[in-house]
C-alpha cells in the first residue's frame, strides 16, 4: 500500500503533541479540546489499521521500510501482526478515556504564591506517551525499537513528577517529594533495564550483523545463523531484563506503586493499562522469536516468578490502606499472570496471555478511572475515609462494583476468559505452577470485595454525604469500558481471531506444540 498506515497512526498523536504544547498558556480549554481531538483521529486510524490486517495473512502486515542509518544497519522498519494490532487499539481507545478524565487535573491551582502546572504540558505529555508507545508496538527494527522503549521514559517521569495527586497534597512541599522520589525512581529503574538492554542490542548486532528483526529470525529458522548457547543466554537476559521492569515482575516491581501512588488517576492508566504493556509484548515478539533456545532455557526461573508476582502482589493488596496503591498491587498480581502465559510455552497460555494485555487494560482503566473520580471528591486516597457512598452515589458505587469485579476476573467479564486461558494453558504443562497460581484468584476476590465493602457500603460517613453521583463527562469516560468489559466477557471471539495466528507463529519460533491430552476424547 501506497499510504504509510502505520507512520501515520504513530506520527500523529506526536504533531498533536506539538500542536497543544504550543498553545498559550491562558487558552487551556483549546488545548484540552485539540488534545483530545488528535487522540480520536489516532483512533481512527487505530481503527483503519484493524480494518487492513487480515489474520489469515503474512505475519507482518502493512509494513514500512527505509533506510536510516546505512553505516550500521538501522533501518526505519515497521509492521504488525495481530498481538500489536490489538495493542495499538487498545493504546488508541483508551488514550481519549484517559484525557476526558483528567479534563481538570492539570488545572492551575494557587498555592502560596505559585502557579501550578500547566495545562497544555499535561495533555501534550499524555499524546507523546502514544506516540511513543505505538511505534513501539509497530517497530521490527530492534534498535527502532529500542529508541522508543526508552524515550516514553522521559514524558512519563514529567508526568508522575510534575503533575502529581492532588488528593495527597497535604501540603505543597511534601507532597512536590513524594512526586519526586517516585518519578526519579521510575525513571531509575527503567533506565538500568534500558542500558542492559543497549548491551544486548549492540551483542545482537555484533552476531547478525543487522537489526532487523524478521531477517535475525528467518536466519535463525533457516540455520544460517549460528548463535553459541552461552551468547544466546546471556543476549535474552539483557532484553528480558529490561521487560521486566517494565511488566513490571518481581523483584524489580517495586517503582509501580510508589508511581501509580503519587501520579493522578489518569496517568496511572497510562502507566499501567498502556505503557507497562511494552514490556509483556516484547517479551513475546523479541524475546521468543529472537532467542527461542535461551526461552526454553529460562522458563523455569522465570513461571517461579511469576508466581512469586501473582501471591505477592495480591497478599501486599490485601493489607493496603490507600485505595490507587492496592490497584497497583493488584495489576503486580495480573502481570505475574501474564507472564506465566507467556512463558507456559502453550498456545491456551500465549493467547489468554496477550488477552489479558487487552481485558487488563480495560479493568484497570475502568476500576482506577472511578477511583480517580471517587478520590477527587473526598480529597484522600486512605480507604478508611470512605464509606456508605453507594447510598449517596449509586451510578459511581456501581460501575466502582463493576471495575472490581472484573478485576477479579468474575465469569461474564472479559478479564475472566484471559485468566481462564491462562491457568489452563500452565496447568496442562506445569501443572504445580498452575495449582500455586490458583490462590491468586481467591487473593483477588478478598482484595476487590473488602474495598468495595469498606468504601461504598455501611454507615454514611459525615465526609461523603453530600458527594455526587457520576457527571455526564465521567459517565462518558466509564461506560464505554464497562460496555467493553461485558461485550468481550460474553464473546471474546473478535480480539482471540486477531490474536491467534500471531500466537501459533510464536510457538512455532519455539518449537513448541502443546501436550497432548492424557485421556483421549470419546469417538
Amino acid at each position: 500500500m501506497s499510504f504509510p498506515l502505520l507512520t501515520a497512526t504513530a506520527v500523529l498523536p506526536a504533531i498533536g503533541a506539538i500542536a497543544t504544547a504550543a498553545v498559550p498558556a491562558a487558552r487551556r480549554d483549546a488545548a484540552k479540546a485539540l488534545a483530545l481531538l488528535f487522540s480520536l483521529g489516532t483512533l481512527a486510524l487505530a481503527i483503519a489499521v484493524l480494518v487492513r490486517f487480515d489474520p489469515d495473512g503474512d505475519r507482518y502486515q502493512l509494513t514500512e521500510s527505509h533506510a536510516w542509518i546505512k553505516d550500521f544497519g538501522v533501518r526505519y522498519e515497521l509492521g504488525v501482526d495481530g498481538i500489536a494490532v490489538a495493542l495499538i487499539a487498545l493504546t488508541a481507545l483508551l488514550i481519549p478515556f484517559i484525557l476526558l478524565a483528567g479534563w481538570h487535573d492539570a488545572d492551575p491551582l494557587e498555592t502560596g504564591s505559585k502557579r501550578w502546572r500547566p495545562t497544555q504540558g499535561f495533555f501534550a505529555l499524555i499524546l507523546a506517551v502514544e506516540a511513543m508507545v505505538i511505534l513501539s508496538f509497530e517497530a521490527t527494527d530492534v534498535f527502532l525499537f529500542y529508541i522508543f522503549f526508552e524515550a516514553m521514559l522521559i514524558p512519563m517521569y514529567f508526568l508522575i513528577g510534575g503533575f502529581g495527586d492532588r488528593a495527597h497534597a497535604h501540603g505543597e512541599q511534601v507532597a512536590s517529594t513524594q512526586r519526586s522520589y517516585a518519578a526519579v525512581k521510575f525513571l531509575l529503574y527503567n533506565l538500568v533495564g534500558g542500558l542492559i538492554m543497549l548491551a544486548a542490542v549492540i551483542g545482537l548486532y555484533v552476531v547478525a550483523g543487522n537489526f532487523s528483526l524478521q531477517e535475525i529470525a528467518q536466519a535463525r529458522a533457516a540455520g544460517s545463523l549460528d548463535m553459541a548457547t552461552n551468547t544466546e543466554r546471556w543476549l535474552f537476559l539483557g532484553f528480558f531484563f529490561a521487560f521486566a521492569v517494565k511488566a513490571p515482575l518481581w523483584p524489580l516491581h517495586t517503582w509501580l506503586p510508589n508511581a501509580m501512588g503519587e501520579a493522578t488517576a489518569p496517568v496511572a492508566v497510562l502507566i499501567t493499562a498502556v505503557v507497562d504493556k511494552v514490556g509483556t509484548f516484547a517479551m513475546l515478539r523479541f524475546c521468543l522469536q529472537l532467542f527461542p533456545e535461551a526461552s526454553k532455557w529460562a522458563t523455569p526461573v522465570i513461571l517461579v516468578l511469576a508466581v512469586i508476582s501473582i501471591i505477592y502482589g495480591a497478599l501486599l493488596a490485601v493489607g493496603q490502606r490507600d485505595i490507587k496503591r492496592l490497584v497497583a498491587y493488584a495489576s503486580i498480581s495480573h502481570f505475574g499472570f501474564i507472564v506465566m502465559g507467556i512463558f507456559a510455552m502453550t498456545s491456551q497460555g500465549q493467547s489468554g496471555a496477550t488477552l489479558y494485555m487487552v481485558n487488563h487494560g480495560l479493568s484497570t482503566a475502568a476500576l482506577m478511572l472511578v477511583a480517580g473520580f471517587l478520590i477527587s471528591r473526598r480529597g484522600s486516597r486512605l480507604i478508611a475515609d470512605y464509606g456508605g457512598v453507594q447510598k449517596v452515589a449509586p451510578v459511581l458505587a456501581g460501575t466502582f462494583l463493576i471495575g472490581g469485579l472484573a478485576t477479579l476476573s468474575l465469569p461474564g467479564l472479559a478479564p475472566f476468559v484471559s485468566e481462564f486461558l491462562v491457568l489452563v494453558g500452565t496447568f496442562t504443562r506445569y501443572p504445580a505452577i498452575g495449582i500455586v497460581a490458583t490462590f491468586g484468584i481467591v487473593l483477588a476476590a478478598l482484595y476487590t470485595l473488602v474495598l468495595y465493602q469498606r468504601t461504598m457500603t455501611g454507615p454514611v460517613k459525615p465526609e461523603v454525604s453530600a458527594m455526587p453521583d457520576l457527571r455526564m463527562r465521567e459517565l462518558l469516560v466509564v461506560g464505554p469500558l464497562v460496555v467493553l468489559l461485558i461485550a468481550l466477557g460474553v464473546y471474546p471471539k473478535p480480539v482471540a481471531d486477531i490474536v491467534n495466528p500471531a500466537v501459533k507463529q510464536t510457538m512455532s519460533d519455539v518449537h513448541k506444540s502443546d501436550p497432548k491430552p492424557e485421556v483421549e476424547a470419546a469417538k
